[in-house]
C-alpha cells in the first residue's frame, strides 16, 4: 500500500513495490517524484523526517532537517512582534523569502541514507519515475494552481519560478503540461553521483554561488559537514495502544504522548466526536502541550529537552489538576525553560513487514521562492521555523537543527501494527495526528473516516474550528472562553495505512491534498504451478 499526496508519486510508489521493492525504496521513489509533481512542497533543497519500522520489528527515526548556516546569528533578523501569533515576523520577511532564509538542506541526504541502508533498490532506479515526469511534463492540479496563485507575489521574484508557474504574469492554467528540464539535469546528476552531488559537487557549487552572490549564508563547509542523523523513536501507551514517533528536533513524538496521557483519563467515546466536551479538551491538552513545547522542545544538541518527564503519566496528572472544564484557560509551562505549514507526506507499507511514514518540507510554500540557477531546484526556508529572539530554546545558533511539528506515526497493539499516519500543516500537524489517533482509538473511526473528520487546533488564544464543527458545538465553547474561528480547512492531506487482523492493508488520503492510496493485491503465481490445457 501506498498512500502519497498525489497520485503520480503513489504511482511511482506502486511501481517500485510491484517490481519486488521494498517499503523504504518505493518512499524514496515516490518522494523524488513528489519533489517534480509536487513542486511547491518538496525537493531535494528541503528537509525533513522518516520513521522506519522495519521487518524484523525495529523502529528507528531518519532526522533529514536543515541547520542553521554556520555564519547565522542569534540576532540575524529584526523581530517586528513579541506576540505569540507574530513571534517568528521578521523586517522584510527575511527570514521567510529570497536566500536570507534557507537553512543547509537535509533532503537529499537523509532519503539517499534511507535507500542506502535499508533499502534494496539502486538511487538511479528509485529516480526513474521522477525523472520521466520532468522529462515528460505532468497536468498542473487545481492545488498547484492554488499554491502558485497564493504565492504569486513571492514567486514573481524569481524568474525561473514565475516562468514555469507564474506564465504572463498569471498562475499557470489547471491541466497545462508543466516540463523541468533543468530539474531533470539534476536528477540525473544525483543518480550516476548521489548525495555528493550536492554535498560537494555541481549542483551544491551553484548553490554556494547563488548564496554568496545574493546575501545568503550557505557555502561549501555548511554543505561538506551536513549529516542526516538516525534517531531512536520516543513512544508512550494510550488505552492499550503504543503510540511511536519522532524524537526531538520534533515536536510530534513527545507532545502527541503528552496529549494522550491528559485526555486518557477522560471517556473520550462517551463524550462523542465533535461535541462540546470532547472538543474542549482537545483544545485545552493542545495549549499545554504548546506551553511545555515552547520552553523545552529543540534540538537535543543544544538544548537538554526533558523527553522523558514530558512523556511521564505522573506529568501528565499533575497537569490536569487545573485542567477545568467549564473554561479554558491561559497555560504557561509546566517545566524549566532549557532554552511551516506547507509540507507532504508518504505511508508506505511492503508485504515483508516494512512501514515507512516520511513528512518532507520546502518549508513553505514554493519554500523561500528561490530557484537556484541552471539546477531546476528550489531552496527551502526553513529559518523560518527559529525564533528570531535571542536567548529561548527555539532560538538561532550555528549549525543547529530546525525544529518541527512533523508526525510520522505508528500506532502498535500487541507488538504489531495497528495503524500508521502523518500529514503536512506546520504548527497543526501534531495535533491533527492526534486527533485521528482518537478518533480511530476511542470513536472506532476508520482509516478514511479518521483522515476526513473534522479538525480543531489552537496553541493558545484563538480556536481554529473547520466547518463540520457544529454551530452549536462553536456556541458552547464561546460560553466557554474560547475565541472562535471558522477555517476552510486545518493543516494538510493525510495519509494512513491501518493493518487488519487478517492481514488486509487499508489505505486512506483526505481532500485537503491531492492525496491518492495505491493497494497491490494478488501476486505472483504460486511455485510449481504449470498450465494444464
Amino acid at each position: 500500500m501506498v498512500v502519497t499526496n498525489h497520485p503520480l508519486a503513489s504511482a511511482a510508489g506502486a511501481e517500485m513495490l510491484l517490481e519486488g521493492g521494498n517499503a523504504i525504496d518505493a518512499a524514496v521513489t515516490a518522494l523524488f517524484a513528489l519533489s517534480v509533481v509536487e513542486p511547491m512542497m518538496v525537493g531535494p533543497l528541503g528537509g525533513g523526517t522518516a520513521h522506519l519500522r522495519l521487518a524484523d520489528g525495529r523502529h528507528t527515526v531518519i532526522d533529514a532537517l536543515g541547520t542553521a548556516p554556520r555564519k547565522a546569528r542569534p540576532d540575524m533578523y529584526k523581530p517586528v512582534s513579541t506576540e505569540l501569533a507574530r513571534r517568528r515576523d521578521v523586517e522584510g520577511r527575511a527570514n521567510e523569502v529570497g536566500p536570507l532564509a534557507c537553512a543547509v538542506p537535509g533532503a537529499l541526504a537523509g532519503w539517499c541514507l534511507a535507500l542506502e541502508r535499508y533499502g534494496t533498490a539502486t538511487l538511479a532506479r528509485a529516480i526513474e519515475p521522477a525523472l520521466r515526469y520532468a522529462e515528460r511534463g505532468f497536468a498542473a492540479t487545481p492545488y498547484l494552481v492554488d499554491c502558485a496563485g497564493d504565492t504569486a507575489k513571492d514567486l514573481a521574484r524569481d524568474p525561473e519560478l514565475a516562468a514555469l508557474y507564474l506564465p504572463g504574469g498569471k498562475p499557470l492554467a489547471v491541466g497545462t503540461i508543466v516540463k523541468r528540464e533543468d530539474t531533470a539535469r539534476s536528477l540525473r546528476l544525483i543518480a550516476e553521483q548521489g548525495p555528493r552531488a550536492l554535498y560537494g559537487g555541481a549542483i551544491g557549487q551553484a548553490l554556494v554561488a547563488y548564496m554568496a552572490a545574493n546575501g545568503g549564508l550557505i557555502d561549501a563547509e555548511d554543505l561538506a559537514n551536513y549529516r542526516a542523523i538516525e534517531r531512536t523513536p520516543v513512544s508512550g501507551t494510550y488505552r492499550g495502544f503504543e503510540i511511536i514517533g519522532p524524537p526531538p528536533p520534533s515536536s510530534a513524538g513527545v507532545h502527541i504522548v503528552q496529549m494522550l496521557n491528559l485526555l486518557e483519563a477522560y471517556d473520550m467515546k462517551a463524550l462523542g466526536f465533535g461535541s462540546a466536551d470532547a472538543t474542549h479538551l482537545l483544545a485545552e491538552v493542545m495549549r499545554i502541550a504548546f506551553a511545555d513545547r515552547a520552553v523545552a522542545t529543540a534540538d537535543p544538541a543544544f538544548v537538554d529537552v526533558p523527553v522523558a518527564r514530558i512523556v511521564a503519566k505522573d506529568y501528565a496528572d499533575a497537569r490536569r489538576r487545573t485542567l477545568r472544564m467549564d473554561r479554558t484557560q491561559d497555560w504557561g509551562p509546566g517545566l524549566a525553560a532549557g532554552e511551516s505549514a506547507n509540507t507532504t507526506h508518504v505511508t508506505v507499507a511492503d508485504s515483508f513487514g516494512n512501514v515507512v511514514v516520511s513528512t518532507q518540507t520546502l518549508n513553505g510554500v514554493f519554500g523561500s521562492c528561490v530557484s537556484i540557477p541552471g539546477t531546476g531546484l528550489t531552496a527551502n526556508d526553513y529559518m523560518h521555523n527559529f525564533d528570531p529572539h535571542p536567548g529561548n530554546a527555539l532560538s538561532i545558533a550555528p549549525g543547529k537543527r530546525v525544529y518541527t511539528s512533523m508526525a510520522p506515526t505508528i500506532v502498535t497493539r500487541d507488538g504489531k501494527p495497528a495503524f500508521a499516519l502523518g500529514l503536512p500543516g506546520a504548527l497543526r500537524i501534531f495535533p491533527s495526528a492526534m486527533q485521528a489517533i482518537v478518533n480511530m482509538i476511542d470513536h472506532g473511526m476508520s482509516a478514511q473516516e479518521a483522515a476526513e473528520a473534522p479538525r480543531v487546533w489552537t496553541e493558545g488564544g484563538v480556536l481554529e474550528l473547520e466547518p463540520g464543527i457544529s454551530e452549536p458545538v462553536a456556541a458552547e465553547l464561546a460560553k466557554r472562553g474560547h475565541r472562535i474561528a471558522r477555517v476552510k480547512r486545518i493543516a494538510g492531506g493525510m495519509g494512513i495505512v491501518a493493518f487488519e487482523p487478517d492481514g488486509t492493508l487499508v489505505g486512506a488520503a483526505c481532500w485537503r491534498a491531492d492525496g491518492t492510496p495505491v493497494g497491490i493485491s494478488g501476486g505472483l503465481a504460486r511455485p510449481g504451478v504449470r498450465f494444464a490445457g
